[in-house]
């Protein structure tokens, strides 16, 4: 990796950060798990971040192996950005990193939140409350998802499936603030379906604990 500065260090864990230690760089990796993304896409969701940073996080994680560009067939004919099999490996990596940094008493409570970032939460902070459920998620046009349920275990996959008990409508920003900033399900999601469900499953995500500092 010419003109990177890296660690110089045997720790496979400093080399992981040679590799996607760089600002913005897993955070690329994230929007990408909901699949593949033109750069457009990517800079829309990644509030902040210039066109030049962006080519060069594409750039250098492409490089490494977690990131390939792809051609995407008529009638769409548009080049996107998606990850390897072994980028995909980070999934859990990120959710580890998500379930730590939940615990932080910094953390910003009301930072805007990305699609990619409510569904990679919902996966990784399921209580298991629900065994079985099927969900579907109609977040305008950040797109449609169905969440299947099965104790701690949260499946993500794109459409609204027929078979969905309930099926929420709403912005990003307000689904995120009833399931994980503790809002009322009121007027800003509208419910279709099973609305004990509904209320269930908002609050069947619960944050980890502050960590208390000594």
């Amino acid at each position: 990796m010419p003109g990177k500065r890296v660690y110089d260090d045997g720790c496979a864990a400093a080399h992981a950060l040679d590799l996607v230690g760089e600002r913005w760089a897993l955070l690329v990796v994230r929007e990408l798990l909901l699949g593949p993304r033109r750069f457009t896409d990517l800079q829309e969701q990644l509030r902040g971040i210039s066109p030049t940073v962006l080519t060069q996080r594409l750039g250098d994680l492409e490089e490494v192996g977690v990131v390939r560009r792809e051609q995407l067939p008529p009638p769409a004919s548009a080049r996107v950005y998606a990850l390897t099999p072994w980028g995909r490996e980070l999934e859990p990596v990120l959710q580890a990193l998500g379930r730590w940094g939940a615990r932080s008493p910094g953390r910003p409570a009301q930072a805007p939140i990305s699609t990619a970032t409510l569904l990679t939460a919902l996966k990784t902070m399921n209580g298991g409350e629900l065994p079985g459920a099927t969900v579907a998620l109609d977040l305008g046009p950040e797109g449609q998802y169905t969440v299947l349920l099965r104790g701690q275990t949260a499946e993500v996959t794109s459409g609204l499936s027929l078979a969905a008990e309930v099926t929420l409508t709403g912005p990003v920003g307000a689904l995120g603030a009833v399931i994980f900033g503790g809002q009322p399900l009121d007027e800003t999601i509208k419910v279709a379906g099973d609305r004990d469900l509904a209320e269930h499953f908002v609050r069947a995500f619960p944050l980890p604990p502050l960590v208390e500092r000594s």
